[in-house]
């Protein structure tokens, strides 16, 4: 009865995290093109943190001081998305990847992420920052921009000098984790707006090009292939429909298989309950994956429960032999199952350390100009009592990209982990 109960307890939280949020017909939004407006959802963002967030001694931050400090930029702000850069410095303060806000254009729907880009992804690759993706039939691609090109700057800005700006303006320590979020967000910015760019090529020569900021929208999901005996399995996020159709397809995927690659590297994260079915088809039945914990200390734990897999006959977790692999983007419920995987012996990791980014919202707070505002209201720790937030999961065995690595279209990580199980 625990157990079904904890479990109810556990879909209903993170079920509510994805429920879609009504304004009604839009009449009671204020609006921030005013002092008046933007301070009503300044103050309502810095008040619903300072009641729900997990930690009521906010890691040792002086919250009220937070208000006193950004108050006034927010009054002062030009226009609404100033006026939200301001919050997001302000949230920032926290740490916490999990904590943030969206203004009413953006409005983030996790499970079909919308998001403004300018076709180019972006890492931290031998402490340069990197290009490591270039949309097929963007600007930058027939710019000739390559996956493998440094980034040395940002309309005109060096970009080391602007990383040391962006991260000293919203009070962040130059750890892991608050670097590799601020380069990978180096060219954010309104859609419609241009930055400029530039960056070394593969022969040392220096380029440079306008891009257009755009909107674009990621698919998530999983996908399988095989490497000759190997099962290639690699999961995006996790969702309901993610969970049960990796679960029907994994028994044909498997057939014959002599060993499995998990690849978690771009996956993070999303509903715990359907993390812990993934989970189930690894760990026996029953498997601890954890507490959530609020403020007040109410907890509830997780765990693996093959028969939550639906309308799957008879399937039992697989015994095969199992490598995951993981960089630091692997985050929240996909570092809960790494976690898990390691403790129990049952998965070799391979990669980079993980996010640390482990906390988890109960629901989504409206703004009253139809902004949304996540809050973290659970904190985390393992069945072991490990904290994972701040910390992340370490590999058994470090492997990094190098940018001759990707120059050269390799992926050492993989490759390691195919030669494991070989």
């Amino acid at each position: 009865m625990g157990r079904k109960v904890s479990r109810i307890v556990a879909l209903l939280i993170f079920a509510l995290l994805i429920a879609p949020i009504v304004f009604g017909d839009g009449s009671s939004l204020v609006s921030t093109a005013t002092v008046e407006g933007r301070l009503a959802v300044f103050d309502d963002a810095w008040e619903t943190i300072q009641e729900r967030y997990y930690d009521p001694a906010f890691h040792g931050i002086d919250w009220q001081a937070k208000r006193t400090a950004f108050r006034p930029a927010a009054a002062k702000a030009a226009n609404t998305q100033e006026f939200y850069e301001v919050l997001r410095q302000m949230i920032a303060s926290l740490k916490d990847a999990h904590t943030r806000v969206y203004s009413p254009d953006e409005k983030f729907d996790w499970w079909n992420p919308r998001f403004v880009t300018v076709g180019v992804t972006v890492r931290e690759i031998q402490n340069v920052p990197t290009v490591l993706y270039v949309e097929p039939g963007s600007a930058a691609a027939q710019s000739d921009m390559q996956p493998g090109d440094t980034i040395v700057s940002i309309d005109n800005t060096p970009v080391a000098d602007l990383i040391a700006q962006r991260m000293r303006y919203a009070g962040l320590t130059d750890n892991g984790n608050a670097r590799f979020r601020t380069i990978a967000t180096l060219f954010d910015g309104a859609a419609g707006t241009t930055v400029k760019v530039g960056w070394t090529n593969r022969q040392s020569k220096q380029k440079s090009t306008v891009l257009l900021r755009y909107w674009s929208q990621r698919r998530l999901g999983f996908s399988n292939q095989r490497k000759g005996n190997i099962a290639v399995l690699r999961i995006d996020a996790f969702t309901q429909s993610v969970a049960l159709d990796f679960s029907k397809t994994l028994p044909s995927v498997l057939q014959d298989a002599e060993g499995v690659v998990l690849d978690l590297r771009s996956n993070g994260g999303g509903d715990a309950e359907a993390m812990a079915d993934v989970a189930s088809l690894f760990l026996e039945d029953g498997t601890n994956l954890g507490k959530f914990a609020d403020r007040s200390g109410a907890a509830f734990e997780l765990q693996t429960f093959s028969k939550r897999l639906w309308r799957v006959p008879n399937l039992l977790p697989t015994k095969l032999p199992l490598v995951v692999l993981t960089s630091e983007n692997t985050s929240s419920a996909a570092e809960i199952l790494v976690a898990a995987l390691q403790v129990k012996n049952r998965a070799r990791v391979i990669g980079t350390e993980t996010c640390g980014c482990v906390l988890a919202i109960r629901n989504r707070h409206a703004l009253p100009d139809g902004g949304v505002l996540d809050v973290s209201e659970f904190d985390y720790r393992t069945a072991g009592g490990v904290r994972l937030e701040g910390v992340g999961v370490r590999p058994d065995k470090t492997v990094s990209l190098t940018r001759a690595d990707i120059y050269a279209r390799r992926d050492p990580a993989m490759d390691l982990a195919k030669r494991m199980l070989d």
